[in-house]
């Protein structure tokens, strides 16, 4: 393959930035037409199609979003050069984009990201999100994986894959008081006010089964969707709180929160979703444990 050629780098780069072939030849100060001959000698010496036009925008595809990241990476590479010629060296890094539904346990997050903290050689990209933008983000390629609580279904048009990470027990929490009698489930929900994630949530809609076929209307103190919010609240609520106990494991550990009772036959399913794509992001193999 011939020497790639920087400038049609830096053309396709203000192309991907603009979304637009006419502002970014306006932005570089070039005829649009030579600037359309380039990309295509770009994309003919890569041998993939960079773009794919929607309407008026010009969108990278998969290639293309390969493409960028590497072209970032090659033009922090020059500034790079600058800066240890300077005496200022920087490392490079990879980017992993990650995308988490509000309710997924932070502390989960936490154990499955940890080997990736603190890398020097890669940067890390966390974004929160309701499950039908994030999903979006995945097929615009601007995230890797989207990791949720709940798996996704794949079809011909929305190529998802669902991974099985972990399946965590639900249990009912409450603050540590002398002299507690003990907790019979699910009769004690007649009378013990509880706290319970959101109606989207999995385990919420599984524990609204389990109490209509026991016959009992639980005292809901509050409902709510973030688990960090539900956490904290767990810590000053006079009641009992559904959670898997990964979410409150500090507060079990340090004996402010204790563990009431593990509600049978309920579990919570860890998943990263992720999109089939030609050119997978390495590192989230790494993450995954499929390197």
């Amino acid at each position: 393959m011939a020497a790639l050629n920087y400038r049609h780098l830096r053309q396709f780069h203000a192309i991907a930035q603009e979304g637009s072939l006419t502002r970014a030849a306006r932005r570089l100060n070039v005829a649009q037409s030579a600037l359309s001959t380039q990309l295509r000698q770009l994309e003919a010496q890569l041998g993939h199609a960079l773009f794919e036009r929607k309407g008026r925008r010009m969108e990278l595809t998969e290639a293309g979003r390969i493409a960028l990241d590497h072209a970032e990476t090659i033009f922090r590479t020059g500034a790079e050069l600058l800066d240890t010629l300077k005496g200022q060296r920087a490392a490079m890094r990879r980017v992993l984009r990650i995308g988490a539904i509000p309710t997924l346990s932070r502390n989960f997050q936490l154990e499955l990201l940890r080997p990736l903290i603190g890398r020097g050689d890669v940067e890390l990209v966390v974004r929160s999100g309701p499950l039908r933008e994030l999903l979006a983000q995945l097929d615009a390629l601007t995230l890797d994986a989207v990791l949720s609580n709940e798996p996704v279904p794949g079809d011909a048009e929305s190529p998802w894959v669902s991974r099985l990470l972990d399946e965590q027990p639900v249990s009912l929490v409450a603050r540590k008081a002398r002299g507690a009698r003990a907790f019979r489930f699910p009769e004690a929900l007649r009378e013990t006010p509880v706290l319970l994630p959101g109606r989207q949530s999995q385990i919420r809609q599984r524990f609204d089964l389990i109490m209509q076929e026991a016959g009992i209307r639980p005292l809901i103190l509050a409902e709510v969707d973030d688990m960090a919010m539900l956490r904290l609240l767990a810590r000053e609520s006079p009641g009992v709180t559904l959670v898997p106990p990964v979410v409150v494991r500090d507060e079990l550990a340090a004996g402010v929160l204790v563990e009431r009772c593990r509600v049978p036959n309920l579990a919570e399913g860890f998943y990263a979703i992720t999109r089939a794509r030609r050119f997978p992001n390495p590192l989230l193999a790494e993450l995954l444990g499929e390197g």
